[in-house]
């Protein structure tokens, strides 16, 4: 699949404790996508390779039958063997150009991080997209270093691939990020563990396509600024 900055828009990022009672994943990743998110990525570091695989393949059918890009989080060779649309590595995780000569020019290749230097790595690299955060700080990495507004902004700024901003959102604060740069927003527990998910996922959906509208635009911060 031909890599598009609209796939990230609405980026979910697994996480199998968010799953309700006897849920599988690939019901509840169905469920979101059929709401509205436009990319999913495998991210379970505590399933080893066999199950991982499993998971990866399950995902990798949903996401082919609903025409969304299936991301592969720190293990290419699972990505390849699934024939997922790309892989996203973080800065302790394989580089960037070795994903891409494992890969190929076709794959999807993003990558974590969390300064202005390191953005303008990852994209001298070949990423085709940068992961910001933590702008809220993490549940799901709770030694997480939040990334503040400004540096998000200035990473936005610098940088000609898009960036997606990650941690902690969630609809109560997702238009602090307005004016910021952001191409779009991933989240976990926003999109999998709420009680209705495809009101959740329909409404950070609006959110974010407000603040596409205004990608540099300060003058539309809400109350209180945009700082995190």
């Amino acid at each position: 699949m031909k890599f598009d900055r609209k796939m990230l828009t609405l980026y979910a990022v697994t996480d199998r404790r968010c799953l309700r009672p006897g849920e599988r994943l690939e019901e509840a990743v169905e469920e979101i996508i059929k709401a509205g998110v436009t990319c999913v990525q495998l991210r379970e570091k505590k399933l080893d390779g066999e199950a991982f695989l499993k998971e990866a393949e399950s995902l990798a059918a949903v996401c082919r039958r609903y025409r969304v890009p299936l991301i592969i989080n720190d293990r290419p060779e699972i990505a390849r063997a699934v024939g997922a649309d790309g892989v996203h590595v973080g800065q302790s995780d394989m580089e960037i150009g070795k994903a891409r000569e494992l890969l190929g020019e076709d794959c999807i290749i993003g990558g974590s991080v969390h300064s202005v230097e390191e953005a303008l790595a990852a994209q001298a690299a070949g990423a085709d997209y940068i992961g910001c955060g933590a702008v809220f700080g993490s549940r799901t990495k709770p030694d997480a270093s939040v990334l503040p507004y400004d540096e998000l902004r200035a990473i936005c700024r610098a940088a000609e691939v898009p960036a997606v901003a990650i941690g902690g959102i969630n609809r109560e604060n997702v238009r602090r990020l307005v004016g910021s740069g952001i191409a779009g927003i991933a989240a976990v527990g926003a999109l999998f563990a709420g009680a209705d998910r495809a009101a959740d996922v329909r409404e950070l959906l609006a959110a974010v396509r407000e603040l596409q509208r205004h990608p540099h635009d300060t003058e539309h911060l809400p109350a209180g600024g945009g700082r995190s």
